[in-house]
Protein backbone atom coordinates (compact mmCIF):
# COMPACT_ATOMS: atom_id res chain seq x y z
CA UNK A 1 0.00 0.00 0.00
CA UNK A 2 1.05 3.98 -1.40
CA UNK A 3 1.68 5.48 2.30
CA UNK A 4 3.03 8.92 1.00
CA UNK A 5 -0.40 10.26 -0.07
CA UNK A 6 -3.73 10.37 1.45
CA UNK A 7 -6.29 8.08 -0.36
CA UNK A 8 -8.96 10.47 -1.72
CA UNK A 9 -12.56 9.04 -2.60
CA UNK A 10 -15.12 10.38 -5.06
CA UNK A 11 -17.90 8.29 -3.70
CA UNK A 12 -19.70 8.25 -6.97
CA UNK A 13 -19.98 4.30 -7.28
CA UNK A 14 -16.42 3.79 -5.94
CA UNK A 15 -16.13 1.59 -3.43
CA UNK A 16 -13.90 1.28 -0.41
CA UNK A 17 -13.32 -1.65 1.42
CA UNK A 18 -16.00 -3.26 -0.16
CA UNK A 19 -18.47 -0.50 -0.79
CA UNK A 20 -18.23 2.70 0.76
CA UNK A 21 -21.69 4.80 -0.54
CA UNK A 22 -23.34 7.97 -0.02
CA UNK A 23 -26.74 7.28 0.63
CA UNK A 24 -28.31 10.56 1.24
CA UNK A 25 -27.31 14.13 0.93
CA UNK A 26 -29.65 16.39 3.23
CA UNK A 27 -30.18 19.73 4.04
CA UNK A 28 -26.83 21.97 2.85
CA UNK A 29 -26.50 23.71 6.24
CA UNK A 30 -25.81 20.95 8.09
CA UNK A 31 -24.24 19.04 5.23
CA UNK A 32 -25.63 15.57 6.45
CA UNK A 33 -24.12 13.12 4.72
CA UNK A 34 -24.73 9.69 5.20
CA UNK A 35 -22.03 6.57 4.46
CA UNK A 36 -21.70 2.91 4.96
CA UNK A 37 -18.25 1.45 5.27
CA UNK A 38 -17.80 -2.19 4.85
CA UNK A 39 -14.71 -2.21 6.58
CA UNK A 40 -13.22 -0.52 9.91
CA UNK A 41 -12.28 3.18 10.08
CA UNK A 42 -10.88 5.57 12.24
CA UNK A 43 -11.64 8.67 13.43
CA UNK A 44 -9.86 11.23 16.53
CA UNK A 45 -10.43 8.83 19.23
CA UNK A 46 -12.20 5.64 18.28
CA UNK A 47 -12.33 2.75 15.57
CA UNK A 48 -15.58 2.60 13.99
CA UNK A 49 -16.50 -0.94 12.57
CA UNK A 50 -18.05 -1.47 9.95
CA UNK A 51 -21.82 0.01 9.44
CA UNK A 52 -23.81 3.34 8.47
CA UNK A 53 -22.80 6.72 9.80
CA UNK A 54 -24.37 9.84 9.48
CA UNK A 55 -22.02 12.90 9.16
CA UNK A 56 -23.03 16.06 9.50
CA UNK A 57 -21.89 19.47 11.09
CA UNK A 58 -23.23 20.73 14.86
CA UNK A 59 -26.20 23.22 14.56
CA UNK A 60 -24.48 26.68 15.12
CA UNK A 61 -24.52 29.55 13.25
CA UNK A 62 -20.50 30.96 14.49
CA UNK A 63 -19.20 27.02 14.56
CA UNK A 64 -19.12 25.79 11.04
CA UNK A 65 -15.67 23.05 11.73
CA UNK A 66 -17.16 21.40 14.53
CA UNK A 67 -18.56 17.83 12.96
CA UNK A 68 -20.49 14.95 14.75
CA UNK A 69 -20.63 11.34 13.78
CA UNK A 70 -23.86 9.66 14.40
CA UNK A 71 -25.13 6.10 13.81
CA UNK A 72 -27.44 5.55 10.77
CA UNK A 73 -30.60 6.06 12.73
CA UNK A 74 -29.04 9.21 13.99
CA UNK A 75 -30.05 7.37 17.75
CA UNK A 76 -26.54 7.47 18.76
CA UNK A 77 -23.83 10.12 18.84
CA UNK A 78 -20.55 8.33 18.33
CA UNK A 79 -18.59 11.78 18.88
CA UNK A 80 -18.09 15.35 18.22
CA UNK A 81 -15.00 16.09 16.67
CA UNK A 82 -12.68 19.38 15.78
CA UNK A 83 -11.87 20.13 12.43
CA UNK A 84 -10.50 22.95 10.29
CA UNK A 85 -11.01 23.88 7.30
CA UNK A 86 -9.54 22.38 4.06
CA UNK A 87 -9.75 24.17 0.52
CA UNK A 88 -10.24 22.09 -3.30
CA UNK A 89 -9.76 24.50 -6.15
CA UNK A 90 -12.57 22.46 -8.20
CA UNK A 91 -15.71 21.64 -5.62
CA UNK A 92 -17.19 18.25 -6.87
CA UNK A 93 -19.99 16.92 -7.55
CA UNK A 94 -20.49 13.97 -5.61
CA UNK A 95 -19.47 13.38 -1.80
CA UNK A 96 -15.39 13.18 -1.08
CA UNK A 97 -13.38 11.70 1.42
CA UNK A 98 -10.32 11.28 2.09
CA UNK A 99 -8.13 8.78 4.42
CA UNK A 100 -4.62 8.81 6.08
CA UNK A 101 -2.77 5.79 4.96
CA UNK A 102 -1.91 3.54 7.82
CA UNK A 103 0.08 -0.04 7.54
CA UNK A 104 -1.53 -3.21 6.12
CA UNK A 105 -4.17 -4.18 8.19
CA UNK A 106 -5.22 -1.00 10.64
CA UNK A 107 -7.93 1.07 9.80
CA UNK A 108 -7.48 3.96 7.78
CA UNK A 109 -7.94 7.31 9.61
CA UNK A 110 -10.59 9.96 8.03
CA UNK A 111 -8.41 13.05 6.97
CA UNK A 112 -11.55 15.58 5.48
CA UNK A 113 -14.68 15.43 4.28
CA UNK A 114 -16.28 17.71 1.29
CA UNK A 115 -19.99 18.14 0.65
CA UNK A 116 -21.11 18.36 -2.89
CA UNK A 117 -20.46 21.21 -4.47
CA UNK A 118 -18.12 23.09 -1.99
CA UNK A 119 -14.62 24.30 -1.95
CA UNK A 120 -14.59 23.63 1.61
CA UNK A 121 -14.45 20.72 3.56
CA UNK A 122 -13.34 19.82 7.15
CA UNK A 123 -10.06 18.31 8.00
CA UNK A 124 -10.16 16.15 10.85
CA UNK A 125 -8.09 17.21 13.86
CA UNK A 126 -6.31 14.39 16.25
CA UNK A 127 -4.79 14.36 19.40
CA UNK A 128 -1.43 15.05 18.91
CA UNK A 129 0.30 11.73 19.47
CA UNK A 130 -2.24 10.15 16.48
CA UNK A 131 -1.19 13.18 14.51
CA UNK A 132 2.21 12.30 15.22
CA UNK A 133 1.54 8.51 13.61
CA UNK A 134 -0.14 9.57 11.06
CA UNK A 135 2.16 12.30 10.08
CA UNK A 136 4.94 9.79 9.79
CA UNK A 137 2.70 7.27 8.21
CA UNK A 138 1.74 9.82 5.36
CA UNK A 139 4.62 11.74 5.13
CA UNK A 140 2.34 14.51 4.93
CA UNK A 141 1.58 17.35 8.17
CA UNK A 142 -1.36 16.08 10.06
CA UNK A 143 -3.31 19.13 12.09
CA UNK A 144 -3.08 18.13 15.68
CA UNK A 145 -4.64 19.46 19.13
CA UNK A 146 -3.30 18.63 22.62
CA UNK A 147 -3.50 14.99 23.45
CA UNK A 148 -6.10 16.02 26.62
CA UNK A 149 -8.01 17.08 24.27
CA UNK A 150 -9.24 13.56 22.70
CA UNK A 151 -12.76 13.44 22.04
CA UNK A 152 -14.89 11.87 24.96
CA UNK A 153 -16.67 8.44 23.17
CA UNK A 154 -18.35 7.32 26.17
CA UNK A 155 -20.82 10.66 26.84
CA UNK A 156 -19.73 12.90 23.82
CA UNK A 157 -20.79 16.45 23.94
CA UNK A 158 -24.01 16.84 22.35
CA UNK A 159 -24.04 20.96 22.01
CA UNK A 160 -21.33 23.96 21.61
CA UNK A 161 -22.30 24.80 24.53
CA UNK A 162 -20.87 21.85 26.77
CA UNK A 163 -17.55 22.15 28.15
CA UNK A 164 -15.32 19.54 25.94
CA UNK A 165 -17.02 21.79 22.44
CA UNK A 166 -15.46 24.71 24.16
CA UNK A 167 -12.46 23.33 25.26
CA UNK A 168 -12.22 22.17 21.58
CA UNK A 169 -12.61 25.66 19.86
CA UNK A 170 -10.22 27.45 22.40
CA UNK A 171 -7.49 25.04 21.99
CA UNK A 172 -4.79 25.59 19.83
CA UNK A 173 -4.41 23.68 16.65
CA UNK A 174 -0.83 23.30 15.19
CA UNK A 175 0.51 20.63 12.05
CA UNK A 176 2.56 17.86 12.85
CA UNK A 177 5.32 16.95 10.60
CA UNK A 178 6.69 13.44 9.34
CA UNK A 179 10.13 14.79 11.35
CA UNK A 180 7.52 15.31 14.39
CA UNK A 181 8.47 18.91 14.03
CA UNK A 182 5.49 20.75 15.37
CA UNK A 183 4.33 24.09 13.42
CA UNK A 184 1.77 26.73 12.96
CA UNK A 185 -1.32 25.31 10.43
CA UNK A 186 -0.92 28.65 8.45
CA UNK A 187 2.42 27.21 7.68
CA UNK A 188 1.53 24.04 5.85
CA UNK A 189 -2.34 24.05 5.26
CA UNK A 190 -2.84 26.55 2.43
CA UNK A 191 -6.36 27.60 3.85
CA UNK A 192 -5.26 29.01 6.88
CA UNK A 193 -2.74 31.30 4.64
CA UNK A 194 -5.55 32.96 2.78
CA UNK A 195 -7.68 35.52 4.63
CA UNK A 196 -9.48 35.45 0.82
CA UNK A 197 -10.89 32.03 1.42
CA UNK A 198 -11.37 32.14 4.65
CA UNK A 199 -14.13 34.63 4.26
CA UNK A 200 -15.81 32.48 1.79
CA UNK A 201 -16.92 30.27 4.96
CA UNK A 202 -20.39 30.61 5.35
CA UNK A 203 -21.00 32.46 8.64
CA UNK A 204 -24.73 32.86 9.00
CA UNK A 205 -27.77 30.73 8.20
CA UNK A 206 -28.68 30.76 4.18
CA UNK A 207 -29.90 33.91 2.73
CA UNK A 208 -33.49 33.09 0.92
CA UNK A 209 -34.28 35.97 -0.40
CA UNK A 210 -33.64 37.07 -3.35
CA UNK A 211 -31.49 39.54 -4.73
CA UNK A 212 -33.34 39.81 -8.15
CA UNK A 213 -35.96 42.69 -6.73
CA UNK A 214 -32.92 44.87 -6.30
CA UNK A 215 -31.77 44.34 -9.51
CA UNK A 216 -35.08 45.09 -10.94
CA UNK A 217 -35.25 48.05 -9.15
CA UNK A 218 -31.81 50.02 -9.92
CA UNK A 219 -32.83 48.95 -13.68
CA UNK A 220 -35.79 50.91 -13.27
CA UNK A 221 -34.25 54.29 -11.81
CA UNK A 222 -31.69 53.82 -14.66
CA UNK A 223 -34.36 53.90 -17.58
CA UNK A 224 -35.58 56.67 -15.37
CA UNK A 225 -32.88 58.31 -15.73
CA UNK A 226 -32.66 58.02 -19.21
CA UNK A 227 -35.64 59.47 -19.90
CA UNK A 228 -35.53 62.53 -17.88
CA UNK A 229 -32.44 63.28 -19.93
CA UNK A 230 -33.71 63.10 -22.99
CA UNK A 231 -36.44 65.07 -22.32
CA UNK A 232 -33.76 67.52 -20.78
CA UNK A 233 -32.50 67.54 -24.01
CA UNK A 234 -35.19 68.90 -26.20
CA UNK A 235 -36.03 65.78 -27.92
CA UNK A 236 -38.95 64.48 -25.14
CA UNK A 237 -40.65 67.85 -26.36
CA UNK A 238 -40.27 67.08 -30.07
CA UNK A 239 -41.85 64.29 -29.79
CA UNK A 240 -44.48 65.83 -28.01
CA UNK A 241 -44.74 68.06 -30.41
CA UNK A 242 -45.64 66.02 -33.05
Amino acid sequence: MNRTHAKVLLLAGVGFLGGMIPRANADEWNQKTVFTFSGPVEIPGQVLPAGTYVFKLMDSESDRDIVQVFSGDEKHLYGTFLAIPDYRVQPAGQTIITFEERAAGSPEAVKAWFYPGENFGHDFVYPKPKAIALAKANSTPVASMPAELTPNTVTPAASVEEPPVMAMKTAVVNAQKPTEEEVTVAEVFLVAQSPAAQSQLPASLPQTASALPLIGLAGLLSLGGAVILWFASGNGKAVMNR
